[in-house]
């Protein structure tokens, strides 16, 4: 071949990626099956091209780096710390309980102690991707139950960090090395010491420095005013904290780009640092599913099936039993339980590191690091099923969400300043307000007619919104993040929170007896898909959409807008009115027809 091993990966894993991602999707099925697929196609265990699996790898730990950040972007201290009665003892229980589980299964199959010990863990931790993948595509990550899974996996990474450094040392004290064992001759305890040591001394930097340094650096790029800068700090910042961790610090990538995200989700720009990192976020997150289907051998399927179905009932049921049981215990309820248990149905990463790292030194035979790459294959493959049943058994759980509208406050609130969209610049932070009691899954239903539907709340949708209320117009909100929804609400307006892309959400806000639609977010691919079910379902509706481009108007045209305005036009059409009137105050006819 021509191409070398890296370019060979990209380009095969995105094509066969988006082919069978595709075909998924066509299906009705989760996207994620096809992307796992298509490693299946290029990995060493079916014909064919055979992709360089530790550049997979790699490629793919950036993935779990960009995703970990813009998780901790949205997940405050404040945040993980509400939850830390019910993550920190139901993750740590579930881990014992998984770990248990193992043992057992691997001393029926005749192994060592220390190979159930590591087998059990492999089958403790759940996939970081696939977790906050599929909490994303729902809209939990906000909420009680999607802090709770966040928090749950954080406590998971710990431990597996703390287990990766000990394992060595608990190898070479069962072989009869613990005088020499950990730093300084100090032995297994040393070595958790050290451990934990590290941890917490990475914890108190990215708390004490982190907190001031991070936030000073974005600020400072977005005085800059470059675009290209500041999209590079980001990056910078994810990787480089992330990367700074494990070499420091021997904290996982994962967990060094979480904690930088929620050191920056203080800062008033951590919204666009979100936007900027959400391609390439999208991308490598797709290669950690090709790489985890490259891994799976479909021989153990026929090799090894009962200890196969043993492995999965370990993964899918006595797992999640534990985290359902737990959860409830806690006092949560029925719903949030189902969510906390179908989230950690499922293995990753971590399990790979620990499987890998138990054959290398001797510990795990690998028939044991097949069962737990075909577990994680399996159960990945399942995991979107399992959130789909629980989808229609939640909401009978959840108490009936509040109304959606709230009465105006007494004191008008000032119009939002206009800000050019493609400003970086650094604003005052706003004072802290409580996080609205949002939704998880059942939708508030509007019962207005002849009303307008805004889509979005951010620069433009405030400042349409404001303009509606003072015109007396009736309006209704569509917003996915909760501080705009939450400014909406603040301003009268009644809110239906989701994305709007989704059909239940677009349905709720009665678009069938709407009488505009203005679509105010930037993103024209997701507009276009408003615009064209909103068509669908109301053939006389005025849709007003965004546009940032020729290309972007004639799509959102195309797929049902009535108008399209592009901003840059209608600056140069402002600034053309100003310039002509000074010039010849008798040509305004002219400026408007231009």
């Amino acid at each position: 071949m021509h191409a070398g091993p890296l370019i060979a990966i990209l380009c095969a894993g995105f094509v066969l990626a988006f082919a069978m991602g595709a075909l998924a999707h066509r299906l009705r099925v989760s996207p994620l099956i096809g992307y796992l697929l298509a490693g299946v196609v290029i990995g060493p265990f079916t014909p064919g091209f055979v992709a360089d699996q530790g550049l997979a790898n790699e490629l793919a730990e950036i993935g779990v780096i960009l995703l970990m950040f813009g998780v901790g972007l949205h997940f405050s201290l404040k945040d993980l710390l509400s939850v830390k009665t019910v993550a920190v003892p139901g993750a740590v229980v579930q881990i014992g309980i998984a770990t248990a589980l193992g043992v057992g299964l691997g001393m029926a199959l005749g192994w060592t102690l220390m190979a159930g010990i590591i087998f059990g863990l492999a089958l403790s931790v759940a996939s970081t991707v696939v977790l906050l993948r599929a909490l994303q595509e729902r809209r939990l990550v906000q909420t009680e139950r999607g802090r709770i899974a966040v928090g749950w996996l954080i406590v998971e990474d710990l431990a597996m960090v703390l287990a990766l450094v000990i394992i060595p040392g608990l190898a070479g004290a069962m072989n009869g090395e613990s005088a020499g064992t950990g730093p300084f001759g100090l032995g297994l305890g040393g070595v958790l010491l050290v451990t934990l040591g590290k941890v917490a001394a990475f914890v108190a930097v990215m708390l004490i420095v982190g907190r001031r340094v991070i936030p000073w650096i974005l600020h400072w790029v977005a005085h800059t005013g470059s675009r290209e800068l500041f999209r590079l700090s980001v990056l910078a910042i994810a990787l480089g904290v992330a990367f700074g961790a494990a070499a420091l610090f021997g904290v996982s990538f994962a967990l060094g780009a979480f904690f930088a995200g929620m050191i920056l989700n203080e800062s008033p720009l951590s919204q666009r640092a979100a936007e900027e990192t959400l391609p390439l976020r999208d991308a490598f997150a797709v290669l950690f599913f090709v790489s985890v289907g490259m891994l799976f051998n479909p021989s153990i399927i026929v090799n090894a099936p009962w200890e196969l179905a043993a492995t999965l009932a370990i993964i899918l049921v006595g797992k999640s039993a534990a985290a359902f049981g737990l959860v409830r215990a806690f006092g949560r309820s029925n719903a949030t339980a189902l969510t906390i248990s179908a989230s950690l149905a499922q293995i990753g990463e971590f399990s790979f590191i620990l499987a890998g790292l138990g054959v290398g030194m001797g510990l795990l035979p690998e028939v044991a690091r097949d069962l737990i790459l075909a577990g994680a294959i399996i159960s990945i493959f399942v995991n979107p099923l399992l959130f789909a049943l629980i989808a229609r058994f939640a909401p009978l759980e959840e108490p009936k969400p509040r109304p959606a509208a709230s009465p105006a406050p007494a004191e008008e609130p000032a119009a939002p300043a206009v800000e050019p969209d493609s400003a970086l610049v650094a604003k005052p932070a706003p004072e802290p307000v409580p996080e609205p009691a949002l939704p998880e899954y059942d939708l508030p239903q509007v019962t207005l007619s002849g009303h307008t539907i805004l889509i979005g709340y951010g620069r433009v949708g405030a400042y349409v919104g404001a303009g509606l209320k003072e015109a007396g117009l009736p309006f209704v909100v569509v917003e996915d993040r909760p501080e705009p929804a939450e400014a909406a609400r603040a301003d009268g307006a009644e809110v239906v929170f989701g994305n709007a892309a989704d059909p239940a959400v677009l349905t709720a806000t009665n678009v069938a007896e709407a009488r505009r639609l203005v679509v105010a977010i930037p993103e024209a691919f997701e507009a276009g898909t408003v615009v064209e079910q909103a068509r669908a379902a109301n053939a006389g509706l005025d849709i007003l959409a965004r546009a940032h481009s020729d290309t972007e108007v004639e799509h959102l045209e195309k797929c049902g807008a009535t108008h399209s305005i592009m901003g840059e036009r209608e600056i140069a059409r402002c600034m053309l009115t100003l310039v002509l009137d000074k010039t010849d105050p008798g040509s305004e006819s002219r400026a408007s027809a231009a």
